[in-house]
Parts: C-alpha cells; structure tokens; sequence
C-alpha cells in the first residue's frame, strides 16, 4: 500500500476502537492464562495498526484527520487528527499497553480478566484523549479514563487502596468538573466544539482569564503540579505495577498536553497573564519533590515525588513560550513516561520477591541480582538526565531555555529561572545515586536476598523496551526533534501573535480570525460571529 492510501485509512479510530473490542472479546476467553495471552495478542495487533502513523510528515497542521457529523442538532463531530505533538503522546500509549500486560503476569493473581479489560479500556481512552478535534469527544475520552483507573487502584491496590483511590477520584473529578464548565464557555461564545476552530478565534481577555482558570485547574491536578500533587503518591504507592506504569507514562500527561493543546492556542493573552504563577509553581515543583523525594525510604514513593519534580520541568518549558522550551517540555513528557515507566516495572519485579518496597529491606542486591541492578542504574543514571540518556535531552532544553530568560534584579540582568532550576537537577542526582548505592552495595538486612532469583526472560524482554529508546533518544533524538519542531514553531508564532491582542468581549461583536496562508504565513481577518446553541 502507498503512503497516501494509509493515510486515508482511519487508523485513528482503529487505534481507539481495537482495544475496545478486545475487551469485549475476553468475555468469552476461559482460563486466566488464556485471558493474558489474548490480552498480550491484542496488544500487539494494536502496535502493528499504528504502523501506518510512521507515515507522518514533520509539517505543521494536523494529519490522519477523520471528521464526521455526530449530533448535529448541537454541533458535535467524530474529529480525530494528530499533529508533532500529539502523536508521541499516542505512540508512548500504545506502546506501554505490552509491557503492562507483562510485568503483571504473576503480579496479578486474582481477578485476572477484568484486570485486563481495565488496561485495554485506559488504551482506548488515551488513544482518543491524545487525538480528539472536538471539545466533547475529548472530554468523553477524558472522563472515561478515570473509572478503569480508579479500579486499578480500589481492586487490585495496597492496604491502603480505598483512600488512595477514593483521592484520586475526588482530585480528577473536581478537575474535570471545571473543564465541563470551560468546555461549554467556549461553545457559547466561540459557537464550535471544533478544536481547531477555536483555535483559530480571538476572544477578549477577560473570557480568556475565566476560561484560562477552568482549564488550568484540570490540567495542573492531572500533571500534577505543584500544591494540587497530593494525590499523586498515594495512588502510586498503592497501584500495582502496572498502574503506576500507566499514570507515569500517560496520565501525568494529559495534564501537560492539554495546557499546549488548549492554554497556549485559545487563550494566549490569559496564559501570558498567568505565566509568572505557572512558572513559580513549577520552580517550587522542582525543588519540593527532589528534596521531599530525598527523604523517602520506600521506594516506590520515592519515584513517585520523583515525578512530581521531572513534571515540573515539563511545565516550566511550556510556560516559557520559547521554541527549545516547548520542544524540551514535549522531549521532556516522553522521556519521563520511558524511564519512571522502567523504574516502576523494576519496583514491581522486587517487590514479587521481597515483598517489600523499604531500601532497607532491599540492600545489597548488586551481588545476587546483577541483572536487577543492571537496569535499576541504568533508569537512574536516565532519571537525573546523565549525557547519553534520554533524561539528558529534555530537561537540558529547557533548563537552557530558562538560562536564556533574563529577570531584571537591583537593575542587573540575571537568568534567576534557570538559575533557579540547578538546584532541582542535583537534588535529582542526589536521590537517585542514594538508592542506587544503597541497593547494590548496601550490606543485606538479612540473608533471604541471596535465594531471589534474577531477571527471567519474561521481565528481560519487557526492560529491554524502554531500555532501548533511553538510548535510542538519548544518542539520537535528532528524528524526534524534526518531527515536533513544525508543530513546536507554529504554536508558538501563533501565540507570539496573539497574546498581545485584547478584543471585545460581547457577543456579537468583531472578533478577528488568525489564518495560515498557503505560504505559511499567519493572515489576521475581522470577522462577525453571533454565538448561538
């Protein structure tokens, strides 16, 4: 097949619908083995149908598009299109539904087929948050992953599972109750759900303030950013392994897509308003969650701040507005989702043994487990961005983009963010060389540790996913840099455009619609547009 033909096929929907229906299927598999083999199979059918998404030209503007009429009576379309991007954000989903799938083999022992319908339905979900066009559609994939995860974390938790889930649902439903209410202001007064066409339109900064704050609370709980990331090591700490993989490399990043998905293109003058208080929250990010990620003894709690401090780079990139800022926050969100992904999966294959996520119970592990300890340096040398490793590559653009951010002080130029950031990075350093340490050469609590078995080639063959694209990314992210960069640039001249321009807010009144020309070049029209419902 030519590239045009599988560009006109609905791949995207194919991408959505499959694990839907794979779902559906295990109904009627018999026997829990059977039960992961047909989920293991359909996970791989589902990488094969993404095949077709190799196709994607590094331009700007959205490809793979499918449009159809939905409820017309209110405007509703079935939009799919993905652009540099979005389409990372639907590779890294697609590609952690395998390895899921794997390292909870023995790790889930009970409830085994609605365990995994839980993973193919977050799939779905993930697929059609990261490539809906329209307000609603979007928001439908949005809520619907909040259900398979709150079980994942009620069902098949720790001890604690009921409050950690209970806080999950409370925080992400809040947020998503804002987002309804930012939803319907922009189809009252934009008069579309079409992404795009909002997009495209201009509206008076007061409305942008409002609607900048609606979407801003949904975004930074889902992040988390900081204070609103209370919720985030609690769910970690009692998840399975699988779980915890999904929210790291996923979850955290709906918050993160939305903001340059919608913040950024549809109220860029709010978004300048508030980026002093983004950026400061995104500071305190860093430093709080590396220094409270030190302190921690239970590992898994430990990645978890983790986290909340890698995600704070994510967003301070965003919220600089600059080129490398945007391209390291989106290198940054990939790269995040590889490596704490890996680090959780080694979590879960030591705590299968030990029974125990404690460093101390866990020491000295380099002698009996070298295969264990292999990878557990090599995701830590990565998560504190050591050069050659993926973890290097976001987070060195974005700490230089805020290097180049100057704050006026007693009338002297100073780089005071990126300044700001240092800290952060050795705090980095320092946790994650402090469970390395202790993990290989740490002298054993007991003498159990000596009859764990290493690595068998089940949990081989899925650490050797991410471990390949650590390096693969961290040596040569020269493609994933040229594929985004289209986007990345025309976000951001878009929003340079715009941020500026204070319009009249009632309706019915002029409004001026931002265009591209065939030449690329943005044309500036007024326009007449009386919203209506």
């Amino acid at each position: 097949m030519s590239a045009d033909t599988l560009a006109a096929c609905p791949v995207l929907t194919a991408l959505i619908f499959w694990p839907l229906l794979a779902a559906v299927a295990l109904a009627f598999v018999k026997g829990d083995e059977n039960v992961r083999r047909a989920t293991l199979a359909a996970s791989v059918v589902e990488v094969l149908l993404a095949w077709p998404l190799l196709n994607f030209q590094p331009v700007a503007g959205f490809q793979f598009v499918e449009r159809l009429s939905w409820v017309r009576a209110w405007g509703l379309q079935y939009y799919l299109g993905v652009d540099g991007i979005s389409i990372m954000m639907i590779w890294l989903s697609i590609l952690t539904l395998p390895v899921c799938v794997l390292c909870s083999w023995t790790y889930i022992g009970r409830r085994i087929r609605e365990f995994h319908v839980c993973l193919l339905l977050m799939t779905t979900a993930c697929v059609g948050v990261f490539s809906a066009l329209d307000l609603v559609l979007f928001y439908v994939f949005w809520e619907a992953l909040l259900i398979p995860m709150y079980l994942m974390i009620a069902v098949w938790g720790g001890d604690d599972r009921r409050y950690a889930s209970l806080k999950f649902f409370i925080y992400t439903l809040a947020g998503s109750t804002v987002l309804l209410a930012a939803i319907a202001a922009l189809r009252i007064e934009g008069g579309t759900f079409s992404i795009p066409d909002l997009m495209a339109l201009d509206f008076g900064f007061t409305f942008q303030f409002w609607v900048f704050l609606g979407l801003g609370l949904a975004f930074a709980i889902k992040v988390p950013m900081f204070p609103f990331h209370t919720w985030l090591p609690a769910a970690h700490v009692q998840a399975p392994s699988a779980g915890s993989v999904i929210l790291a490399a996923v979850l955290l990043k709906m918050g993160a897509y939305g903001f340059l998905r919608f913040s950024l293109p549809i109220t860029p003058a709010a978004s300048a308003y508030f980026a002093p208080l983004m950026i400061a929250l995104s500071l305190a990010a860093i430093i709080y969650g590396g220094a409270i990620a030190l302190g921690q003894e239970d590992i898994k709690r430990l990645v978890a701040y983790s986290s909340v401090a890698h995600m704070g780079f994510v967003t301070l990139g965003i919220f600089l507005f600059t080129v490398r800022g945007l391209e390291g926050a989106i290198v940054q969100m990939l790269n995040h989702g590889i490596i704490t992904g890996g680090l959780f999966m080694l979590i879960g294959t030591i705590y299968e043994r030990s029974h125990s996520r404690e460093i101390s119970n866990n020491l000295g592990l380099g002698k009996y487990l070298p295969a264990f300890m292999f990878f557990w340096g090599f995701f830590g040398l990565a998560s504190f961005g050591f050069p050659g490793t993926n973890g290097f590559v976001g987070e060195f653009l974005v700490i230089a983009a805020a290097l180049g951010e100057n704050t006026r002080l007693a009338g002297v130029d100073v780089p005071l963010i990126g300044l700001l950031t240092i800290p952060g990075a050795m705090l980095a350093a320092a946790y994650a060389l402090k469970v390395i340490l202790k993990l290989a050469w740490g002298r054993p609590s007991s003498a159990t540790n000596k009859y764990w078995r290493d690595l068998n080639g089940r949990e081989w063959a899925y650490m050797l996913v991410p471990a390949v694209f650590v390096v693969y990314l961290g040596l040569a992210p020269t493609g994933l840099l040229e594929t985004i960069d289209p986007a990345v640039r025309a976000t951001v001249e878009d929003f340079q455009l715009r941020k500026d321009i204070r319009l009249a807010e009632s309706p019915g009144e002029s409004r001026l619609l931002v265009s591209k020309q065939p030449d690329g070049s943005l044309a500036i029209s007024e326009v007449l547009q009386e919203p209506t419902l």
